[in-house]
């Protein structure tokens, strides 16, 4: 399996992030999208960074357009939404995709780490949170219906 701090991303505004730079963080993995039902979260999510960032906590949102097209604009557009909307100030990645061929690696991590219902890896929708601890361990998975807030004892016991 591959090390989580040997991935990388490209944040929206295209600079590459090596996820070395989170090493000894929680995190908070997430696939976003700004026309779904579940973007409101996307305020819990920023509450969480707002609440625990100072203590070592991130949420990482990647936009993804693969499920109902609920992510159609370009990059950004998306982070403009992001922080005019809920005044995010967590890192907005380039969207990608996170499921089949072209699946981005981090999520091909994760899936592989902590497959869904049943054992099946796929995402089945926009907002399905991944909790990575300090050490690059993905330790919980959480489907959309799950509210960040709700998130707030596994952070606490992980920071």
């Amino acid at each position: 399996m591959t090390d989580f701090y040997a991935l990388s991303a490209q944040r929206g505004d295209g600079a590459a992030v090596p996820f070395s730079d989170f090493r000894g963080q929680v995190l908070l993995v997430v696939n976003t999208a700004s026309q779904c039902g579940f973007t409101p979260q996307y305020a819990g999510l920023e509450s969480l960074q707002q609440e625990f960032g100072h203590r070592g906590f991130n949420v990482l949102a990647f936009p993804c357009n693969q499920f109902g097209r609920q992510e159609p604009g370009g990059d950004e557009a998306i982070a403009t939404f992001c922080t005019s909307r809920f005044q995010t100030t967590f890192p907005i990645f380039a969207k990608v995709e996170v499921n089949g061929a072209a699946a981005h690696p981090v999520f091909r991590l994760l899936k592989s780490s902590r497959p869904g219902l049943l054992g099946i890896p796929a995402i089945k929708w926009n907002f399905t949170k991944f909790l990575v601890d300090r050490h690059g361990a993905v330790v919980g998975r959480y489907a959309p219906t799950t509210k960040p807030a709700d998130l707030r004892e596994a952070i606490v016991a992980l920071l």
